[in-house]
């Protein structure tokens, strides 16, 4: 499929085509090395396991209970479809100066060298909100941050630039604590390799 690029009218891109984000690949300043979540396609698995269960377990219940019909089975079919697009994941990926979050239909972005704020957003699972000069908008999970050190290096790299700056006035704090996170993992990551738990 041919890749389809759009400018929005902030003039951030917005790359079309759904293919699978290399890491190689341009980034959407034109240049770079993209780094990845190495853990998406997992979790797509997982919400493709959980949508399934629920819709072979449905099947079962209609089928012990003899009430089985062609609208109930679109109905149930429906249902697990509803299911794996709320559990669907948030693809991140980052470059020179940029992180970028993938859902089914829309694409979020934010210039890490541009950050004015970066606030964490309590709830069922804690979030990080990111927000850039430009309007960019882009929420992540900070585990995710946790599990790939590649792109909480690239974030890292640019929300530095953008302290640096002066640009970035809020949300310093939550970066320390997940650099202290990500630190730790690492070390926790070195001393199960060599044995020395």
């Amino acid at each position: 499929m041919p890749r389809v690029t759009t400018v929005d009218a902030m003039g951030r891109r917005d790359d079309l085509g759904g293919g699978p984000l290399h890491a190689h690949a341009d980034g959407p300043d034109g240049s770079g090395e993209v780094t990845n979540d190495l853990e998406w396609t997992r979790d797509v698995r997982s919400a493709a396991r959980c949508a399934g269960v629920l819709l072979v377990l449905l099947f079962l219940i209609d089928w012990g209970s003899g009430r089985i019909a062609p609208w109930r089975a679109a109905l149930w079919c429906a249902l697990a479809g509803l299911l794996f697009v709320v559990l669907y994941p948030a693809r991140f990926s980052a470059g020179g100066n940029w992180l970028a979050s993938r859902r089914l239909l829309r694409v979020h972005r934010v210039r890490t060298d541009l950050l004015v704020s970066v606030r964490c957003l309590d709830g069922i699972s804690q979030r990080l909100l990111l927000r850039d000069a430009l309007g960019g908008r882009v929420q992540i999970d900070p585990e995710v941050l946790v599990r790939n050190p590649r792109l909480w290096a690239r974030l890292d790299e640019g929300a530095r630039k953008a302290a640096g700056e002066g640009l970035l006035l809020c949300g310093a704090t939550a970066l320390q604590r997940i650099a202290r996170r990500v630190d730790r993992e690492a070390a926790r990551a070195v001393f199960e390799a060599s044995g020395l738990e």
